[in-house]
């Protein structure tokens, strides 16, 4: 059968690289809708090229251009926040990859009616994640992990019982500035920092990868997805980014998944699940790679994981606090604003500010949100 799918945010790496494997295999996938923040042009493209019946821009004002764009096709344009949620219930499986909060609305609302859910946007899971898991638990939502290292860890707990689990461990490649001193990192460059060594990314997944902070909302987005306690979710540096994830389990059995650096498989996986289907990436060559390193991270060079952990342990309103002021502290680094070093600086004040009751909905999970933001560039205006 044709599975039909929505992709959320598809002008993007993620997005990109899923329309990369549907349109290599149309009997197996449909794709019904597709959204975008601002990239009218690629949307449109997208929409056309696949048959889409719906086409969303996230900013409304772009509303009559996709719909010119669109003229004498088949397609629906829309535009808004309820219009992402249409999207998101229009098709079985939702591919989630719209970056920050904003992807939050209609991941909800995908979880809340039931469906399947390719969830490759971390900051929903981070800002919500007792809500998410409650309402899929409720509906009988599937959430599928797209992140190379959760999707890891699930595929290595594929049949186990979780049970027997001792301990989570995820890898990081260390991003750009894996050796480099702290001098460099405060003098480092927009340009510098989203330059990743193995990974193509976004500008911001790119520039969380080179502080840490990644990995730091990963370890919070693994609590939710696994069930394992902060104590027992480690994290190891491994700088070729072969093995993508490890779990250990109680009899001191460790199953890791390999694969090349490709983001197309753990997509592949998720899409096809429970099943598996081909894909075009790089086929891994152990011999030709010869070795795989791997060391502790260093805390006091990217004291954004030592921010996340507490954010973890701490729970409430905490982990909502850690990803806006991130958020936000990151758009003002690409935009020449702070320095590399300040992102996490500013994320520790925010955090030490911070006083929220734990959210009940996600209308106050946005609330929280909101007045980080504010909260931030009140900082920013003292310093």
């Amino acid at each position: 059968m044709t599975r039909k799918i929505a992709i959320l945010g598809a002008t993007g790496s993620i997005g990109t690289s899923t329309l990369d494997l549907v349109e290599r295999d149309t009997e197996r996938f449909e794709v019904v809708a597709v959204t975008a923040a601002t990239n009218v042009e690629a949307l449109a493209g997208i929409a056309r090229r696949t048959n889409a019946r719906l086409a969303v821009i996230s900013d409304e004002r772009l509303l009559p251009e996709l719909r010119e764009r669109l003229g004498g096709t088949a397609c629906e344009a829309s535009a808004g926040e309820g219009a992402l949620v249409e999207a998101a219930l229009s098709a079985e499986l939702v591919v989630a990859a719209i970056v920050g909060c904003a992807g939050l609305r209609p991941v909800m609302a995908a979880v809340e009616a039931g469906r399947t859910i390719a969830l490759a946007n971390k900051e929903a899971l981070v800002t919500a994640g007792e809500l998410m898991t409650g309402a899929a638990a409720r509906s009988g939502a599937t959430i599928l992990p797209v992140d190379s290292e959760h999707n890891a860890i699930f595929q290595c707990l594929a049949g186990s019982n979780k049970g027997s689990v001792s301990r989570i461990i995820l890898t990081a490649s260390g991003g750009p500035f894996r050796t480099a001193s702290a001098q460099t990192m405060r003098d480092a460059s927009p340009a510098e920092a989203v330059a990743h060594p193995n990974w193509s990314m976004g500008a911001k997944i790119s520039v969380d990868s080179a502080t840490m902070m990644n990995k730091g909302l990963e370890l919070i987005e693994a609590y939710h997805l696994f069930g394992v306690p902060s104590e027992r979710i480690d994290i190891v540096i491994h700088p070729q980014s072969v093995v993508h994830s490890l779990v250990e389990f109680a009899d001191g059995s460790v199953l890791a998944q390999l694969g090349s650096p490709d983001m197309r498989i753990p997509i592949a996986y998720a899409l096809a699940w429970p099943e598996r289907m081909a894909t075009p990436a790089q086929r891994l060559d152990l011999a030709a790679i010869a070795r795989l390193d791997f060391e502790a991270p260093d805390l006091e060079r990217f004291p954004a994981l030592k921010l996340a952990r507490h954010a973890l342990e701490v729970r409430g309103a905490a982990p909502i606090v850690l990803n806006a002021a991130n958020e936000a502290a990151v758009a003002l680094f690409l935009a020449g604003s702070i320095g590399f070093t300040d992102i996490a600086r500013l994320v520790r004040s925010a955090l030490e500010d911070s006083k929220h009751a734990p959210p009940r909905s996600i209308e106050e999970v946005f609330e929280i949100d909101r007045l980080t933001r504010t909260r931030l560039d009140a900082l920013m205006q003292a310093a």
